[in-house]
């Protein structure tokens, strides 16, 4: 068979998404996705009739939802842009703040999307090692040129930095774009949103797939000055006009909505995060302090490859990054109170077996 592939495309370095098997039922805790099913006014909204209008384009302003999302933040809606999950918003900023002339930095231990879009671009990239302890410091940041991505929370290990060391960054060099990735700030972050009525240079995303349970309906979206929202749609017009579909802009719409709703998931994940920590730690695994839905953890009994692979063997799934830094540590999604158990009492048959 002939060879089509390009020499671009062969030199990319996709994303590895979390493994989805489906050889048996297991407990899932590895790919962060909320525990509960989406808000009951999501499903209110996804009518028959809404379904009938499949047939139509979605609105490619994404109206419904960018309103309800410029609402509950308190800035413009020409502030929001909307996206089909926050992939492609980064995506998006790839494209839009990166080029010749413009490289892109981030860290070393991070969301291995942001290297996918750097090989997928063509891009120059500085990777800033994180500290021995995992920490990010942005002063590591202050003098590297061009676009800086930072995931703050960070993944895979789940801890933040506060806002006033992203003001820091923002303030010592006004000439770059700073994007802030919160896929995680719902679960104990502290969110930039409100820096972007200040910076210019300031873009925040964020998705619907963590803490408003619609992972399935892969929706994301954006904060910035208009000016950096204006960008970013011209790539999205350039390339996917129409890139939510109509009913993930009602269910966006709906879940952004329901704050109550919000608020009792969030709080439940992070409570079922504190006992989880607690009792690994009381078990005698290094769990690393998390603002995520999830737990970054080793133990000095067993190494990550044997934990994982037990694991799974016993009906459980976690992520393992089998890579230097982090070939010891493994990446534990929050699930319910009842997923959590699971795990611990897996992990206590493991170990007493050691």
């Amino acid at each position: 068979m002939r060879e089509f592939l390009s020499k671009e495309a062969a030199a990319l370095s996709p994303y590895t998404p979390g493994e989805q098997p489906l050889d048996r039922a297991y407990t899932k805790l590895n790919t962060n996705e909320s525990p509960f099913p989406p808000s009951p006014k999501v499903l209110a909204a996804l009518t028959p009739d809404e379904f009938r209008k499949l047939n139509l384009y979605s609105d490619p302003t994404c109206r419904v939802l960018v309103n309800a999302v410029a609402a509950r933040y308190g800035v413009p809606p020409e502030s929001v842009i909307a996206g089909n999950g926050s992939d492609e918003i980064l995506a998006f900023a790839f494209r839009a703040f990166c080029g010749a002339g413009i490289s892109v930095a981030y860290a070393d231990i991070t969301y291995s999307f942001y290297q996918s879009q750097t090989a997928l671009f063509g891009l120059d990239a500085t990777m800033i090692p994180l500290r021995d302890d995992f920490t990010l410091c942005v002063d590591d940041y202050m003098n590297v040129p061009g676009t800086v991505f930072i995931a703050n929370p960070n993944a895979p290990t789940g801890m933040a930095l506060p806002v006033s060391d992203i003001m820091r960054l923002l303030e010592a060099n006004q000439n770059r774009v700073v994007v802030v990735d919160e896929a995680y700030v719902d679960f104990g972050g502290e969110t930039c949103v409100p820096l972007t009525q200040r910076f210019d240079n300031l873009l925040v995303v964020q998705t619907f797939s963590k803490s408003r349970s619609l992972a399935g309906g892969r929706i994301g979206f954006a904060i910035g000055a208009p000016g950096l929202i204006a960008a970013l749609n011209r790539v999205k017009y350039s390339f996917h006009p129409y890139n939510v579909n109509r009913l993930s802009l009602l269910a966006g719409a709906a879940a952004m909505e329901d704050e109550a709703y919000f608020q009792d998931c969030t709080k439940t994940v992070m409570d079922n995060r504190a006992r989880t920590t607690e009792a690994l730690r009381n078990m005698g695994f290094t769990v690393l302090p998390s603002k995520a839905n999830f737990v970054f953890a080793k133990s000095d009994r067993l190494s990550g490859g044997d934990i994982y692979r037990g694991l799974k063997a016993r009906g459980v799934l976690v992520r393992w990054f089998d890579t230097p830094r982090l070939r010891d540590w493994l990446r534990i999604s929050i699930g319910s109170r009842e997923q959590m158990q699971t795990l611990l009492d897996r992990l206590k048959d493991m170990l007493e077996g050691a």
